[in-house]
Parts: structure tokens; C-alpha cells; sequence
């Protein structure tokens, strides 16, 4: 099962050289004020055209942009050799099979150089910890990919209850959103013959039982949200058409969308619960009981459920909560509470206090397991593990002892094992995977990635600037150890900064090899509008606030100039998807402190993204751009609204997929156009395939980052080798 349900579909990855630029100048609050010459207007856009995501006309133009692209990175000497060392480290046999744990074995889904697609697989829990898979193929995708002539993409399996050989699998054509479910037979290892099976669509599902699912997609246009999720819940029974399923529970097209998962505790208690997003934070929780109709839980709207265990329903905040006749809490808290006593009794029984982080933590994941729940605790963005346990006493918990300063992710946990998977990793340390005994509380190494680049002459610091309202704000550097303050080391400068996304130390053997290898440092920003430290960090930054967010990375890039680290024509900038936004404002509103950019699967037009794919579900993020105050604010930070004919910009390399149904690739194919008609340096690239990803294989993804470092190297270093 997964270590954290999923409530809703989740959000949410130059030709010329500059001269030296501009003292730069200060920065405040308020955004600059929007350009009224050269920006279009959202009611009188001449590039709607390239909305048609599809039309002829969109993609001639997108291979245009590839073609010209090509010319400049993919026909540069050194790509085939960085190509192939990009390539070598996704494909590699030597990577950590990550693994779910279900039916007392590990399922792994499994891509390499001779499986482009994938192949699903299982494995026994012995040999799997002991480094010695013993893999049992279950279906191998590029055989069925073959054989239907569709480009399928994974995106999961979801097995029925009670050890039942049945799983709904999700296959996507493409890499899209939209995917199709097939109930597939782990026995026989076949898809079952007039099993549950649905047409394309955004949704999800749940299972009830063997022989039911609740059933929510996006099939209808009169059943789907603005946002284009569903928000009509349906019994659906074995045997029966899909158009005959029971309506259970019905939300708003005003909704975000609903979702469903199935809740499974300790004690053999399960429940099908229901998540109705009125926005992308607030939402009204229900669970759906075996008869009768699904009952609202007395959880305030920005809550998650995370859990239950011996039951106690666990939660975690997002707003305070006052309880009546009990205490108040705290955003970021994680509560429990009996939902048995609630389901009997209709109040909200004593509530527990599980944990309450400090002002510099956050809870990354929660996971249970058949004797504690684990907790993974960041702590000034550095992770830690604990294990909780519950009796009449009420919470105790104790901690795992694992390396320091390193990343912590729970991989899988069951409810009926006392084990857990888990990895540490950091900038410079491979991702190693850990068994942990939760009745030890104690985690052991089962193995770890292969280090992919010499990371000998190498350190990583964190530092801390003060951004423009006082706030301090963190960083990460990896650099050479003997890094000279001299302004001279190229670096490339990344954050995320929405979402309540957290940003923490990763290893990348790609950008170990294509980057830092070649004398590159990297820089990791934990600036406003992630997670790093909680639901306030994240609120902090919501709406009319967001200024705040782009003065952090701006101070963040001004700390790194002033230090001499680095200078203007040798730092850039690289965000993807919110990060794409992020990177685009930073374009338009301090051109002079990047000497390259980069925007992936960007939201770049800020006065439309509301009416495109998924973007209405982001106004809880952004703002909408039809109210007074909130599209003032929008149409002062959108970067196509505020790109001039004559300013002067560094080149920016955007990216999107024309598969991608969540962030329109428009956005980034009308930024490009509207520079290619200001005379602006700018390079495109449009994978025809991927999805939200940008890719929708491990070659893609090589082909991808291959593109980027070539683009990085071209224009912030000296070195013009071609080895």
C-alpha cells in the first residue's frame, strides 16, 4: 500500500554571449509593474492558436522550434558522449528496484535499456532483503505495447483487498493523466476477461471488496469539474456495465475534483474513504460504509488523512483546529483520533496528540505498520526518523538511528508487516535502501545505487540569507572544495517554491557527471511556498503573496553573487512545472542576474492558465485571474505579460510535452513564440510524447537532461572539450 494516500491527483520535475550586466538593483515586495507595449492582452491573444494542442499548425511550428534546437545542442560534438552518460546511469541494471509491499511479496516496476516500456514484477520479501530478488514477471508492458500498437505508459496498480489475486492496473497512452484501468489476474498473469475495464479518463478508483470498486472518472462532461476531474462517486459491481453503476456520492463542478482510497488499519479494519477537493487545500473527507450513505468526518478542510492504526484515524493539519471542550491546535500538527467511536456515535471522540513539529521541522511522510507508525521528520530540511506508538496512555515514540544530514523517504509499509523500506540519500551519497524493524526500531542497509561520479573533490554547505520582509531562507551548495570566491564557478541555481513541496538533498548521477564533474556547483533553494518548514512556509507565500516566494530566490542568487560564488553571465536558473513559473518570473523581473534560464512544463501565462487542462484547481495556489485584486497581482507577475521589445534578457530554454494534459504546453509554446517575435534569444524543445514528466521513458528522460547540461555548459563555461 501506499505511505501516504492519495487524496487527489496530485499536482503536481544562447546564440550570443552576455557582457558583464548592470549593478543590480533592490528589490521590494511588489512586483514590478506590467508593461503595457508588448504584452498581449488574455481577451485579445494572437497565439490561441498554439492552444490546439493537436492542431497541425501548433505542431509544425513545435518541430520547427525542435529542428532549430537540434541544430544548436543536439548537433553539438558532445552530445552523443554526454547523451550516452545520461543514458548510462537511467538504464543501468546497478539502480535500487524499488519495491511496494502487498501480498507478503515486493512488486516492482522495472525499465531498462531492453524493457523501454517496463515490466512488472514480484519478488519474495526474504530474498528481496538480502539483495537477491528472485523476480517473477508479471506482465512485460512492451510486449503489450507491441502487440495493441499503443505507446503505453505505467502509472500503477492497485490490488484487491484481503490478498485477493486481482489488480486494477493504470496504463496511460503516452504518458497523459487520462489513463485506462484493466483488471489483471496475478494467477494466471493475464488481464481477466470481462473484468472491470474503463475507457480513457482522469479519475481514480478504489477498491470496496473483491467484487466492487468505487468508481470516479472524468467520462461525462456533465460529471466533471471545471478543472476536468470527476466529482461523482459510483458502486460499481462485478458483472455489470459501468453505466450501470450506483451513484454514491456527488460533489460540484465548482469542486476541484473527488477522489477515493481504500483505508486499511492494524486490526484487519478497513474503510473506502472519499476526498471532495473544493480547492487544491480544502476539502471535506467522507467515508462510504457498507450501507447507506458516506458520512462526513469532523475534520477541519485543511486536514489530510493519513492513516489508521489500532484504530485511531491519524491526520495531520494544515490550518489550526479549535475542538471544542478539548485543546487547540497548530498547523503542521499530526492528531489521531477513534473513528470507530465516531462512525457509532456521530461526535468526535478525545482527540491524541501524535506529534507537533517546532518552527524549523516538518512531516514529510507517515507510514503504518503492523506494531508502530513511522514518521519521517525534517529538521532545518535534514530527515529523521522516529517510530510511534499508541496505548491507552495516549503517543511515545522513539527514534531510528540513521546517517546524518541526509534525506529520509519511506518507500512502502503494510499494515500487517512489521517492516517497513526505506532510503537516505544526499547530494553527494547514492540513495541506499534500508529495511526497517519496526519492533527494533532499527533500520538496516539492504543496498545502494552506484555512485556515479567522483565526489572526492566535493562538499555541500548549508547556508541561510535574509529575504526582503526579514525572513530567513536556507540553501544548499555543492561546490569543489577549493572553490576560489572569485566569482568564477558556474552555477546552476534550482527551486520549486508551491505546493507545499519540499525541496531536500538528492542525488543525481546525471547532474554529477554532466555537471559538477565538469566543474559546475549546484544550489538548492528553500524558499517560500515549499514545505520545508510546514504549512506556514507554504501559506506564507499563497495568492497576492507570491512576491514573497520570488524575492527569496532573488536573494538567494544575490547571496551567492555578493559571496563570490559566482557571477550574473555564470548563474542560472532552473525550475519545472510551479518551478517553470518561478523561473519565467525570474526572467522578467531580474534579467540581469542569470546568465541562462531554464522553464520545464512551465505555467507561463498567468491570465489564462485558469481555463487550460487542470489549471482551474490551481486557484487556491494562484489566485484567479478573474478577480480584481487577485488578477492584478497575476497579470503583474505572469511572464508573457511582462516581457518588453527592449529589454535585455538572458536565453532561456523552455520545454513542455505535447502529451501533457495537466500544465497546457501552451504556455510555454506562446512564451516562445511571443520571443521569437520580440527578437529575444530563446531556445524550444516539445516532446511529442511524456506527459506532465517530459518524458515517458528513460531514454526520453536521458534525452532530456542531455539537452539541459549542453545548454548550461554552452552558455555559463568556458570548456568547449569533447570528450
Amino acid at each position: 500500500m501506499p505511505v501516504v494516500p492519495l487524496l487527489i491527483l496530485a499536482l503536481l520535475a544562447g546564440a550570443c554571449s552576455h557582457p558583464d550586466l548592470p549593478l543590480r538593483q533592490g528589490h521590494a515586495m511588489e512586483p514590478p509593474a506590467a508593461s503595457d507595449r508588448d504584452s498581449p492582452a488574455a481577451e485579445d491573444d494572437p497565439r490561441l492558436w498554439l492552444e490546439e494542442v493537436e492542431s497541425e499548425a501548433a505542431l509544425d511550428w513545435a518541430r520547427e522550434q525542435n529542428a532549430r534546437t537540434y541544430e544548436v545542442l543536439r548537433d553539438d560534438p558532445r552530445y552523443e558522449a554526454r547523451m550516452r552518460s545520461a543514458l548510462e546511469v537511467y538504464q543501468s541494471a546497478d539502480r535500487i528496484p524499488y519495491g511496494g509491499l502487498r501480498h507478503g511479496k515486493v512488486y516492482n516496476f522495472w525499465e531498462d535499456a531492453d524493457r523501454r516500456h517496463g515490466l512488472w514484477r514480484r519478488s519474495e520479501i526474504d530474498p528481496y532483503l538480502a539483495a537477491e530478488p528472485e523476480w517473477e514477471p508479471l506482465l512485460d508492458l512492451d510486449e503489450l505495447a507491441r502487440e495493441e500498437g499503443v505507446n503505453w505508459v505505467w502509472k500503477g496498480a492497485d490490488c484487491a483487498p484481503n490478498d485477493a489475486p486481482r489488480c486494477l492496473l493504470t496504463l496511460s497512452d503516452g504518458g497523459t493523466d487520462a489513463a485506462v484501468r484493466r483488471e489483471f489476474d496475478l494467477e494466471s498473469r493475464s488481464f481477466v476477461e470481462d473484468g472491470f475495464m474503463t475507457p480513457e479518463a482522469k479519475g481514480n478508483s478504489a477498491w470496496i471488496d473483491e467484487d466492487q470498486l468505487l468508481m470516479l472518472l472524468a467520462l461525462d462532461p456533465e460529471e466533471t469539474t471545471e478543472s476536468g476531474y470527476p466529482f461523482v462517486a459510483r458502486r460499481w459491481q462485478r458483472g455489470t456495465p459501468l453505466e450501470a453503476a450506483e451513484e454514491v456520492l456527488r460533489g460540484s463542478a465548482e469542486d476541484v475534483g473527488l477522489s477515493a482510497f481504500r483505508l486499511e488499519g492494524t486490526d484487519g479494519e478497513a474503510h473506502v474513504m472519499l476526498t471532495e477537493s473544493h480547492t487544491f487545500y480544502e476539502s471535506t473527507r467522507w467515508v462510504l460504509p457498507d450501507e447507506g450513505d458516506a458520512i462526513a468526518l469532523p475534520l477541519p478542510r485543511q486536514s489530510s488523512v493519513r492513516g489508521l492504526y489500532r484504530g485511531q484515524l491519524i491526520v495531520s493539519l494544515n490550518e489550526a483546529w479549535s475542538i471544542p471542550g478539548q485543546a487547540s491546535h497548530q498547523p503542521g500538527t499530526v492528531l489521531s483520533f477513534d473513528l470507530a467511536h465516531f462512525l457509532e456515535h456521530g461526535e468526535l471522540p478525545p482527540v491524541h496528540m501524535v506529534l507537533k513539529p517546532t518552527e524549523r521541522q516538518s512531516v514529510r511522510n507517515i507510514g503504518v505498520t503492523a506494531s508502530g507508525v513511522l514518521m519521517t521528520v525534517d529538521d532545518n530540511v535534514v530527515g529523521t526518523l522516529q517510530v510511534l506508538d499508541f496505548d491507552r496512555s495516549g503517543w511515545n515514540g522513539r527514534a531510528v538511528d540513521l546517517p546524518d544530514n541526509l534525506s529520509l523517504n519511506l518507500i512502502s509499509t503494510h499494515p500487517r508487516l512489521s517492516l517497513a523500506l526505506l532510503t537516505a540519500e544526499g547530494f553527494l551519497q547514492p540513495a541506499t535502501l534500508y529495511a526497517v524493524d519496526v519492533d527494533a526500531a532499527s533500520a538496516d542497509p539492504i543496498r545502494s545505487a552506484p555512485e556515479w561520479f567522483d565526489a572526492e573533490d566535493l562538499t555541500v554547505t548549508q547556508h541561510e540569507v535574509t529575504s526582503s520582509d526579514g525572513t530567513r531562507v536556507p540553501y544548499f551548495l555543492v561546490h569543489r572544495k577549493d572553490m576560489e570566491p572569485d566569482g568564477s564557478t558556474p552555477v546552476l541555481l534550482y527551486a520549486y517554491g508551491g505546493f507545499q513541496i519540499t525541496m531536500s538533498p538528492g542525488y543525481s548521477g546525471v547532474r554529477g557527471r554532466l555537471w559538477l564533474e565538469r566543474g559546475g556547483a549546484f544550489a538548492l533553494a528553500n524558499i517560500r511556498g515549499g514545505g520545508e518548514f510546514g504549512p506556514p512556509w507554504h501559506q506564507a507565500g499563497l495568492t497576492t503573496k507570491r512576491q514573497r516566494i520570488y524575492d527569496d530566490l532573488i536573494a538567494v542568487a544575490e547571496d551567492l553573487i555578493d559571496r563570490g560564488v559566482t557571477a550574473p553571465q555564470r548563474l542560472a536558473v532552473d525550475g519545472r512545472s510551479n518551478g517553470g513559473l518561478l523561473t519565467g518570473v525570474m526572467y522578467t523581473q531580474r534579467p540581469d542576474l542569470w546568465g541562462a534560464v531554464i522553464s520545464g512544463v512551465p505555467l507561463l501565462d498567468m491570465l489564462r492558465f485558469h481555463r487550460l487542462l487542470a489549471g482551474a484547481s490551481w486557484v487556491g495556489e494562484y489566485g484567479h485571474p478573474e478577480d480584481p485584486d487577485e488578477g492584478a497581482f497575476l497579470r503583474r507577475i505572469s511572464p508573457y505579460h511582462n516581457v518588453t521589445e527592449d529589454g535585455s534578457y538572458p536565453e532561456i530554454f523552455l520545454y513542455t510535452s505535447t502529451k501533457d494534459d495537466r500544465v497546457h504546453p501552451s504556455h510555454a509554446r506562446k512564451f516562445a513564440h511571443l520571443l521569437q517575435d520580440l527578437g529575444h534569444p530563446y531556445l524550444y524543445y516539445e516532446n511529442i510524447e511524456g506527459g506532465h514528466a517530459g518524458a515517458a521513458n528513460l531514454e526520453e528522460s536521458a534525452h532530456r537532461d542531455t539537452l539541459i547540461y549542453l545548454f548550461l555548459e554552452q552558455r555559463l563555461m568556458d570548456s568547449n572539450d569533447t570528450d
